[in-house]
């Protein structure tokens, strides 16, 4: 019995492949089939690059790629921060000496730390956990997420991409 399902499982993949070949993902990236982590609405209509990471957080959440959607999610955070203090035009608030911005704890810090904006508290903790599992999955050599680590971010974000976005001006 076990020998007919390895030839189905066999014949399954060689399809899958031959699809794959002749249907390759789109250049940009492909749209993620769920919205598990970060729901689209939250940034349609934004930034066209917010929704591709957005997909992409989802999409690495749904194939199992949890280093990659941690990565993601750093991302997406990074890039939010960022997009708050340009809209409210002080990005030169979190840029260094040579006019690159600020790494993320370095952002995540200054946010936290400026009464103009004034987050929540959920938010204020969501930050540095947000960026902890993304650090962990991007740098560790020894470190590789797991479901259960991306889907109790997924409250966590929730909170922090409505904050970022509506101080961003973007919704």
């Amino acid at each position: 019995m076990s020998i007919g399902f390895d030839a189905a499982m066999e014949s399954v993949r060689l399809l899958r492949d031959g699809i794959r070949a002749k249907n390759p993902p789109p250049d940009e990236g492909g749209p993620s089939a769920e919205d598990n982590i970060v729901m689209l609405s939250l940034v349609r209509g934004t930034r066209p690059y917010l929704e591709r990471i957005v997909h992409q957080i989802n999409g690495s959440y749904e194939n199992g790629w949890y280093d990659a959607s941690a990565v993601m999610v750093r991302r997406l955070v990074e890039t939010l921060i960022i997009e708050v203090y340009e809209a409210n035009g002080r990005a030169a608030d979190i840029k260094d000496g040579n006019g690159d911005f600020l790494f993320l704890a370095d952002l995540i810090s200054t946010i936290l730390a400026d009464q103009q904006f004034n987050l929540s508290r959920a938010a204020k903790k969501a930050l540095p956990d947000l960026k902890d599992v993304g650090d962990k999955s991007a740098h560790s050599r020894f470190y590789t997420a797991h479901r259960k680590d991306i889907e109790k971010l997924a409250p966590l974000l929730r909170n922090v991409v409505q904050e970022l976005l509506a101080l961003a001006k973007l919704k």
